[in-house]
């Protein structure tokens, strides 16, 4: 007994060394605005604490009415037993449960105040004080809901708690606006944050939901730091031993470098399992891995090594050392020999420069406040307060990023809000093309003209979106009016914007066809025209084409008649010269007999030669 005792004083001694060490430090509440728009009596903006449970909508706002219990004001119990509801109706704002603080625990009355129906608590302090931060149990008093917990929650103090009370009392409608938008700073387009941890995994419910946590937020924490839209460090808490205490075996036992650097045992019991300087060890290697997983420009690799060690090292296993640790080490590549170097001797009466450097951040510097809850999240030099969720921290870092700025991952499903899926979010669609200026967002649904193929649509985004600049034509023919006929597509879009083709008329957007009657000179409208004979009305498109296929048609002709005109002429030259030809050969034969014969048509004729006397 005196041995557990001793024990029990050294812890409380500790502590109380801790704090005597962090005196010139302090603890900074995390807050959030809530701005009461009914009645007039209230109307103002007053702070609020934010839950280190639950998840708070970093970066968006809430709007919804106060509602006060009429039993179970405390919401210790289910509020089934009392056979009340909250559960909003379609149309209906959101309840925000108003409940006194006192008799359980703050997570017992948002986990009652959850399934009742509301969407946020509100926690009324039982008395005049300044805004504390409402925490977690212990493992005692942690139940299995504790990770189910999704609604907000907030606290805030008895003045303003009875003011609300007194005003539903009166039978107002109180109207409120929770406002997480400056609850976290958001200056560029990188986000900085740490995360506060601890290597052992044998202190109850706490571990285990820091290793979940590391296994499922992993992919997307390398992401965001492989391109850069993120600086991540992870940071282990320390504390001293009494210069009293240094020699003794509980100081011995929980830690490293003559009582400079310690840990509480991992099973509150110094009788067995591993003790506290294990723990330190541990701690401080994890330090070194991501120190020289960063100088090879590799810092994603910390959360690699992490995981894998509580998977392959873990105490429960009895596999918590540093030949287990080295084999993860070998595993992702790193350099063992740089980590043991950055470790150094934890047993030498000297100061370790990674473990004082630790310590010192601890310390809270500027807005931010000293740092003693683990786990501890600090984004952007703000404390995160909520739940260790992958999907509540990844909405709180990306609220973080300054407006326009957020990666894709802030776009994912993990973090939307889906408010797009209803009715398309009231924005404007158009459904022919499957185009929409709805966009979820983790700050709630915005409607913005979108970016489709590069082209840009312009418009409020509610009722009007419409294609803009070169290419515009390419997505659904800009808005603009279009149509087939006869084989030929007349279009309105124009670089200019939506202007019906010649021979339409109309205002870009829906076109009719102008038919030009040719006898009378007057316009008919196309529904009257398809009466009427193809020679007796014409569109002035029509008469167009018409005329331009005559044309065509006349040269063809044109040409084809030369063409046999020159045949026949040729035929007909040939003919008379043949003929001419044959004339002159008959004559010339006729001469030539008429010498030596009279011939039958011819009279005497008188010889040109000689008569040969016989």
């Amino acid at each position: 007994m005196g041995f557990r005792s001793a024990g029990v004083m050294l812890r409380l001694l500790l502590w109380a060394a801790f704090l005597w060490g962090c005196c010139h430090g302090r603890f900074v509440v995390e807050k959030n605005s809530l701005k009461v728009t009914a009645p007039d009596d209230l109307k103002g903006t007053y702070e609020c604490a934010i839950g280190n449970f639950g998840v708070p909508q970093y970066g968006g706002t809430m709007v919804g009415f106060v509602a006060y219990p009429k039993a179970n004001k405390k919401a210790c119990k289910s509020f089934d037993d009392f056979d009340i509801s909250y559960k909003a109706k379609p149309g209906a704002f959101p309840t925000f449960l108003l409940v006194d603080r006192g008799d359980c625990y703050f997570t017992k009355k948002a986990w009652n105040a959850q399934n009742a129906g509301a969407a946020a608590i509100l926690v009324a302090d039982d008395k005049d004080e300044p805004l504390i931060t409402m925490d977690t149990p212990e493992e005692s008093g942690r139940g299995d809901y504790l990770e189910n917990i999704t609604i907000p929650s907030a606290l805030i103090t008895k003045s303003f708690g009875d003011r609300l009370k007194k005003a539903i009392d009166n039978g107002d409608m109180v109207n409120v606006n929770l406002d997480w938008r400056e609850a976290l700073p958001h200056p560029d387009e990188r986000v900085e944050y740490e995360f506060w941890t601890n290597s052992n995994d044998e202190c109850g419910p706490k571990c285990d939901s820091q290793i979940d946590f590391v296994k499922s937020f992993k992919g997307a924490a390398q992401v965001l730091e492989k391109k850069g839209y993120t600086q991540f460090t992870p940071h282990y808490i320390t504390w001293y031993c009494p210069e009293a205490f240094i020699l003794s075996k509980q100081c011995k036992s929980q830690c490293i470098n003559h009582g400079r650097y310690c840990a509480p045992d991992p099973e509150q019991d110094f009788s067995k399992g591993y003790d506290g300087k294990d723990v330190v060890v541990q701690n401080l290697r994890q330090v070194c891995v991501f120190k020289v997983a960063k100088e090879h420009k590799k810092p994603w690799l910390w959360w690699d090594y992490v995981t894998d060690f509580a998977i392959r090292c873990p105490m429960k296993e009895k596999k918590y050392t540093k030949e287990c640790a080295d084999r993860v080490i070998k595993s992702l590549g790193l350099d063992h020999k740089a980590i043991d170097k950055c470790i150094g001797n934890p047993d030498a009466d000297e100061e370790n420069p990674v473990l004082k450097a630790e310590q010192d951040a601890q310390i809270g510097k500027g807005s931010r406040g000293d740092v003693t809850i683990l786990p501890t999240l600090v984004i952007n030099n703000r404390q995160y307060r909520g739940k260790l969720d992958k999907g509540a921290v990844l909405k709180a870092l990306c609220a973080g990023f300054r407006e326009t700025t957020e990666p894709a991952v802030c776009l994912s499903e993990d973090i939307q809000t889906n408010e797009c899926l209803e009715n398309n979010g009231g924005c404007w669609q158009d459904k022919a093309a499957n185009i929409t200026a709805c966009k979820d967002t983790f700050r709630g649904r915005v409607c913005e003209c979108p970016v489709v193929k590069g082209v840009k649509f312009v418009g409020d985004g509610y009722t009007h979106c419409e294609a803009s600049g070169s290419g515009r034509c390419e997505i659904n023919n800009g808005g603009c009016w279009k149509e087939t006929r006869d084989g030929r597509t007349y279009s309105a879009c124009t670089d200019d914007g939506c202007k019906c083709p010649a021979g339409f008329k109309g205002d870009g957007h829906k076109c009719e066809e102008i038919l030009m009657n040719a006898r009378k000179g007057q316009h008919v409208s196309a529904e009257n025209a398809n009466a009427r004979t193809f020679g007796e009305a014409m569109s002035a498109a029509a008469v167009e084409a018409c005329c331009k296929d005559a044309a065509t048609e006349v040269g063809w002709n044109f040409l084809w008649v030369i063409f046999f005109g020159l045949v026949a002429a040729g035929i007909a030259g040939y003919a008379v010269y043949k003929y001419r030809i044959r004339r002159y050969m008959d004559s010339e034969i006729r001469a030539i007999m008429a010498q030596y014969m009279p011939l039958d048509n011819q009279g005497d004729v008188q010889s040109h030669s000689h008569h040969i006397e016989m």
